[in-house]
């Protein structure tokens, strides 16, 4: 079916930069995301995959910036020789 929209700035944006980062047409571009939006969007086609439970203890507390960041530099420089 051919027909004339009336598209907002904003949508043509989000069309073009969609446009150069696949390099597809606009009409392919344009059913594409209509069929996404209709659909539900990516969201309804998957649901998230829990992730898995593993065996044994964390040990690094991630909670802790600055000790995870002290610790993966003295692994750097004990991977260096440095220390």
């Amino acid at each position: 079916m051919r027909t004339t929209l009336t598209i907002d700035d904003d949508v043509k944006a989000l069309i073009e930069h969609e446009r150069n980062r696949t390099g597809e047409s606009f009409r392919t571009v344009v059913n594409r995301l209509i069929r996404r939006g209709a659909t539900g969007g990516e969201s309804a086609k998957s649901a998230p995959v829990p992730l898995p439970l593993l065996p044994g203890k964390p040990t690094l507390d991630v909670s802790d910036v600055s000790a995870l960041l002290a610790t993966l530099d003295d692994e750097r420089r004990a991977q260096r020789g440095l220390t």
